[in-house]
């Protein structure tokens, strides 16, 4: 059976959205007006290379079985959707018709599957050891998320690595890092059972008798996406220096021993909420990946162009830490370092565009 997914963000959340296309299921991605009138026209081009394939394969989502289609967020039925996909950057949800909307979403009572970095706080909620922390300062704006019901908020961590190319249309998404999403379950079994009939169409999928990376998969746990915790600090936010940002690969094996101590130090954090050594990511697994991410991360990127807001997973992990009594100088350093650089920008007046 088709479902109807919304997602928000037509950036990263079209490479989700690809997935589910090919599965057949329908997709309606929320965006900017101009961006959704050029999906609209043209529709999506998500490039992603194939097991033993050189190349990267362009899909069309206009080949694909599943209907796709956009919208800005003031012209969303919410009554057409199953599912709804948080795929945009933390602060671009303070953006007033994104609020608006999201009013509606939690109303709704939708289930929402986030695959953004910045974890939604109803999702931290669901974990006993965070529930009662005070952990709103790492959000741009924690009322955004008042009205959700936890249980109905899940987490997927996103660990493909993606990006728009600069000299691209805003409808065009390169896959760098082609691994899988996996998510959380759900509080409600009757939700979980729809992510599971998802998972599964996903993997069915194949493109000329060849099988297609980047899966749904879906845990039990509630820690499994907090393994991209440990990543995001040892190489994402590292990517951002008192000078120039440098590439995920630098920040990662530059000084190889100290990026395993901070590693270690947040997959420690993790197991200190709950989570069992198996939910996690061994270090040197996530090493080799980082030899091929030659860009700086997103966080890094958005910074350099005058970003005075990302999305803050440094902050929110030196905040869980310091509660837990068991503080990281070097997590310490990495947030002063980006409070630093977000400052610089809000003095020069930069502008704040993602």
């Amino acid at each position: 059976m088709a479902r109807n997914i919304l997602i928000l963000g037509a950036s990263y959340g079209s490479l989700l959205a690809t997935k589910l296309l090919m599965a057949g299921h329908n997709v309606t991605l929320v965006c900017r007006k101009k961006t959704a009138e050029l999906i609209n026209r043209d529709g999506t081009e998500v490039r992603i290379k194939l097991r033993d394939e050189a190349v990267h394969r362009a899909i069309f989502s206009r080949d694909l079985p599943g209907k796709l289609d956009a919208t800005t967020p003031a012209d969303v039925d919410l009554s057409r959707y199953d599912l709804v996909g948080l795929a945009m950057q933390e602060p671009q949800y303070t953006n007033h018709t994104i609020r608006v909307l999201m009013i509606k979403i939690a109303e709704a009572k939708l289930p929402c599957l986030s695959i953004m970095n910045m974890p939604p706080l109803p999702y931290l909620k669901r974990i006993p050891a965070l529930a009662d922390m005070d952990l709103e300062e790492a959000y741009t704006n924690a009322q955004v998320w008042e009205r959700f019901t936890p249980g109905l908020v899940t987490l997927c961590s996103p660990d493909p690595q993606a990006f728009r190319p600069p000299e691209e249309a805003a409808n065009v998404l390169h896959v760098g890092l082609p691994t899988n999403f996996k998510a959380a379950a759900f509080a409600d079994e009757k939700h979980n059972k729809l992510l599971r009939e998802l998972e599964a169409d996903i993997d069915a999928v194949t493109l000329d008798g060849h099988d297609v990376p980047v899966k749904l998969k879906v845990f039990d746990s509630l820690f499994v996406p907090l393994a991209k915790w440990s990543m995001l600090l040892t190489g994402n936010y590292r990517c951002i220096t008192p000078n120039d940002p440098q590439s995920i690969r630098d920040a990662v094996h530059g000084d190889l021993k100290l990026s395993q101590s901070i590693y270690d130090h947040v997959d420690g954090i993790a197991r200190r909420l709950g989570a069992d050594p198996t939910d996690q990511v061994p270090f040197g697994k996530y090493a080799k990946a980082a030899e091929s991410l030659l860009k700086p991360s997103s966080a890094a990127r958005a910074v350099a162009a005058g970003a005075p807001f990302i999305e803050r997973v440094d902050l929110l992990v030196k905040l869980i830490s310091h509660q837990l009594g068991a503080p990281s100088a070097e997590i310490d350093r990495t947030v002063e370092i980006v409070d630093q650089k977000l400052n610089e920008k809000i003095v020069a007046g930069g502008s704040g565009a993602q």
